[in-house]
Formats: structure tokens, C-alpha cells, sequence
């Protein structure tokens, strides 16, 4: 019997409801057994596909973390003067939303491992049936091929058990050979020689049966060897499938909160959107305030400087005016006695005229330009390297529906550091305190510090310190550089320990770390 091995066959019980799995020729349960290895490394994502691209995803997702998190802060740090909560939820917001890309990333390359997962199960499955079928067939002609080896073993017992009986050759033929009387002896003998070749060539027919039986049941063997290693691989692929299926669910689930949770986040902004804007428009309103009063300041002390330096230049002018007329005293007197000692020596008397000193006309007051602001020699307020978690400049329109009233962005006019509360903070350079303590001057700045460092190279410089949990000098006081003067905290409209801190130039916020 010639049947064909090629895919083996035999239907065994699916490792699923509804599926069977296919078998394979050793070189083809290589490949599959490599495809199953790797679906149970990448799909089960237990092995990174290299170390390197690895590394550079994970410092990706590092960089892409830090820039959310800056975001938030930046968000945050524009509305803590509003409304804490509202801030916290618009900095939530921003979050979300850069996240969300690549959640959405995560969820199709987690279908897109299912999509692959279920394709090689089903590969698998169809293989399996193809090799449960060709075990049919092998198990079938088997049975057949057993069938006609016993039909044969009879015959040749029969032809055998017959010679036996007669001693060699029948006498009786007719028994055997069917000759009715004595005139067919001839045939007979010729009939029982064709029996005797038929027993021969039955004895071969057995003896190729056996073989070809021998054979089919190696093959029938290695056909239920290869629908088990199938069966194995199956599993190992339906295990990664359903993997694959829960990490794909997970992912979903994070996009469909981040979703939900921004669409809440969105409408709760929109719903508080009119209260935002006037509250904005009113911290605006203080903030310039708060401006014009630095300014008020910071002019007049450079006014009081300029003034000073005018009495300085003034006093400088009536000190080379009467040295310069003493100079001409000296001499106008070393002229007369040079004079009178002529004259006596000419012995003709000699009447000096009255001394008039030289007329002075001072230089007209030039004020030197201002010089570099380092002059004031600003040091950290803080001992230890604290974080910078919102730095000074522009800002456009952080989130959802802040669009500050239409301007579309915002002036962050300090610098947050990431200071847990009770952090101590020190005086960044010798100065008077102008305001110190719970103060109106801006709302929701909550414990303020205003430290004015004077004039200097014509600069006027303020340092400004927001949300203290405690100011440990008063208003009036001088201050030395490196004094301890507060605590960093959470008070007024703060979502969290920090210390805000501004830098006022000439009426102006500056970068506080051009400064330092």
C-alpha cells in the first residue's frame, strides 16, 4: 500500500473547543517549534527583541515621563494664584493627554500581537487536522492490510493442512482439485501445481504484507509523534494568544480612562470656565498691581540713589572749587611777594591790587549707565541643589479652555523649586524687607517675602519669595546674605510643597538664574 506521510494524520482533541492542531515532518516542526518559541518570548514580552533597542526605548519613555511631568508643572504653576484645584485638574489634563498617543500605540501593538497570536493558532490548527486525517487514512489501510494478511494465512493453512492430510500430493484430488473421474487426472495435476504456485506467491504476498505493514506502522508512529509536538506547540501558542488578549484589554482599559477621564477633566474646565477668567483677569489685575508697586519701589530708590550720587558729584565739585581757589590764592600771594621784592630792590613803593579768586564752573552731571546686575553677588536661597520644577518665561495656553482671557499665553515671572515644605530658605544678598508675613498683596501667594537688595552700578534688585510655610524676619529689617529668612511650604493657592521665587530688575521680573 502506498500511502503518503507527507503531514501524517490522526484527529486528535483540540487544546480549544471547535479546533484541532496540525502535525508536521520533522523539518517543518523546526520551523513551527521556532515560531512557537518566539511567539512564547514576544508575545508573552518576557525578552526585549535587543538590549539596545531596549535602552532606547526605555530612556524614550524616561524623556517622554520627564516632559509630561514638566508640562503639568508649567500648567499647574500658571494657575496656582486662582484656584489649587482647578490647577491640579488642568495640570491632570495636560497629563492625560500626552499620554494618551501612546497608550493608543500600546493598544494596536498589543491587536496587532493578537492578530498574530491567533493566525499562527489557527496555522497550527489547520495543521493538526491535515495530520489527523493522513493518521486516518494510515490507521485505516492498516486495518485493511491486516484484514487481508489473516485472509491469506487461511488460504495457504487450508492448501497446507490439505497436502498434510494426503501425504504430499492429494490422492483424492477431486477433494482438492475438483476432478470428477479418473479421465481428469491430467488436469487434476495440473490444477493442484497451479495450487501449489498459489500457495507460493500467497507466501510471498504475506511476506510483502508484513513489510509494508512494518513500515506503515513506523510511519503511523512518527505521525502521532509529530501531532503531539503540535499539540505542544498549540498550547504554547493559544497560552501567548490569550496573553496577548489580557495585555491588549489592559491597554484598552488605559485609553478608554485616559479618554473618559480628559472628557471629564475638559468639561469640568469648560463648565468653570467663566469663573476661571474673571478670577484670572483678577490675579492679572494684582499681579500688575504688585508690579507697579515693585516699580514704585525699585524708582525711587534708584531716584534716592541718583540723588545721592548727585549730592556725592556736587560735594566733589565744592571741594575741587575751594582747592582751586586756594591754588590761586598761593599763588596770586607768591606773585605779589615776587612783585614787592622787585620793587623794593628798585626802592619804589608798590600797592598790591585786591585778590579776586578765579571763577569755578563744575561739570555738568553725567549719571553712569548701569552696570552688570552679578555686582549684587545673588547666591542660591537654598543650601542643598534643589530641582527647578517650573522655570521663568512665556507660556501658551497650557489646556482645555484657559485661554487667559484671550491672550493665549502667560508670563510664569518666577521660578518654582521642587522644595519640600520646611525647606530653609536664605537671604540671596544684604537687603531691607519691604513685606514679610500673610499679606493681600497677591492673592493666593499665602506667606510672602519681599527682600530689596538697593542700588547698585544703578540697578535697583528685589528678590520675592511665595507660599512660605513661615517668614522668620519683619518688614524694616536688614538683612545679611545668607541669613536665614524663611521656610518653604504650601500656604495660599499651592497644589504641593514648593518655593516660588522672582527676581525684580528696574521695575521688572527677570530670570532669577541669570542672576545666581
Amino acid at each position: 500500500m502506498n500511502v503518503e506521510s507527507n503531514g501524517g494524520i490522526e484527529h486528535v482533541g483540540s487544546p480549544r473547543p471547535g479546533r484541532t492542531v496540525p502535525r508536521h515532518r520533522p523539518a517543518v516542526r523546526r520551523v513551527l517549534w521556532g515560531i512557537s518559541t518566539l511567539l512564547a518570548v514576544g508575545l508573552l514580552g518576557l525578552v526585549p527583541a535587543a538590549q539596545a533597542d531596549n535602552a532606547s526605548d526605555k530612556a524614550a519613555a524616561l524623556a517622554q515621563q520627564a516632559q509630561l511631568e514638566q508640562q503639568a508643572n508649567e500648567v499647574q504653576s500658571s494657575l496656582e494664584f486662582v484656584d489649587a484645584g482647578i490647577a491640579k485638574s488642568a495640570a491632570d489634563l495636560v497629563t492625560f493627554q500626552g499620554q494618551l498617543p501612546g497608550a493608543q500605540a500600546a493598544l494596536s501593538n498589543a491587536e496587532a500581537r493578537v492578530a498574530t497570536a491567533t493566525g499562527v493558532v489557527n496555522s497550527l490548527t489547520a495543521r493538526i487536522d491535515l495530520a489527523q486525517q493522513n493518521k486516518d487514512k494510515i490507521t485505516a489501510q492498516i486495518a485493511a492490510d491486516a484484514t487481508k494478511a489473516t485472509e491469506t494465512k487461511a488460504m495457504i493453512g487450508q492448501i497446507a493442512a490439505q497436502s498434510y492430510k494426503a501425504g504430499g500430493l492429494p490422492t483424492n484430488l477431486t477433494l482438492i482439485l475438483g476432478a470428477d473421474s479418473p479421465n481428469d487426472l491430467a488436469n487434476s495435476i495440473d490444477l493442484a501445481e497451479q495450487a501449489l504456485r498459489s500457495q507460493t506467491a500467497a507466501l510471498e504476498a504475506l511476506t510483502a504484507q508484513k513489510a509494508t505493514n512494518e513500515n506503515a506502522q513506523v510511519r503511523l508512529a512518527a505521525v502521532e509523534a509529530e501531532i503531539k509536538d503540535l499539540k505542544q506547540q498549540a498550547e504554547a501558542a493559544l497560552a501567548a494568544e490569550q496573553v496577548a488578549r489580557n495585555e491588549a484589554a489592559t491597554e484598552k482599559a488605559k485609553v478608554d480612562k485616559l479618554i473618559s477621564d480628559s472628557a471629564a477633566l475638559n468639561a469640568k474646565l469648560e463648565a468653570e470656565k467663566p469663573r476661571i477668567q474673571a478670577k484670572l483677569q483678577e490675579v492679572q489685575n494684582e499681579k500688575d498691581a504688585v508690579a507697579n508697586q515693585i516699580a514704585e519701589i525699585q524708582r525711587k530708590e534708584r531716584e534716592a540713589a541718583e540723588a545721592a550720587a548727585r549730592a556725592e558729584a556736587a560735594r566733589l565739585a565744592k571741594i575741587e572749587e575751594e582747592r582751586q581757589a586756594e591754588a590761586a590764592r598761593v599763588a596770586y600771594e607768591q606773585e605779589q611777594a615776587r612783585i614787592a621784592a622787585e620793587k623794593a630792590a628798585a626802592e619804589t613803593p608798590y600797592t598790591p591790587p585786591p585778590f579776586v579768586p578765579p571763577a569755578y564752573t563744575p561739570p555738568a552731571y553725567v549719571p553712569p549707565a548701569p552696570g552688570n546686575p552679578s555686582a549684587f553677588g545673588l547666591q542660591h536661597p537654598f543650601a542643598a541643589n534643589i530641582p527647578i520644577t517650573s522655570g521663568f518665561g512665556w507660556r501658551q495656553t497650557p489646556a482645555g479652555t484657559i485661554d487667559f482671557n484671550g491672550t493665549g499665553s502667560y508670563l510664569h515671572s518666577g521660578i518654582d523649586f521642587g522644595a519640600t515644605c520646611g525647606t530653609p530658605i536664605y537671604a540671596p544678598a544684604d537687603g531691607v524687607v519691604q513685606i514679610a508675613g500673610q499679606t493681600n498683596v497677591v492673592y493666593g501667594g499665602g506667606n510672602v517675602l519681599y527682600i530689596s537688595h538697593g542700588v547698585i552700578q544703578g540697578n535697583a534688585l528685589m528678590t520675592v519669595f511665595y507660599h512660605n510655610s513661615a517668614v522668620v524676619v519683619s518688614a524694616g529689617q536688614a538683612v545679611k546674605q545668607g541669613q536665614l529668612v524663611a521656610y518653604s511650604g504650601n500656604t495660599g493657592n499651592s497644589t504641593g510643597c514648593h518655593a516660588h521665587f522672582e527676581t525684580w530688575l528696574n521695575g521688572s521680573p527677570v530670570d532669577p538664574m541669570g542672576l545666581l
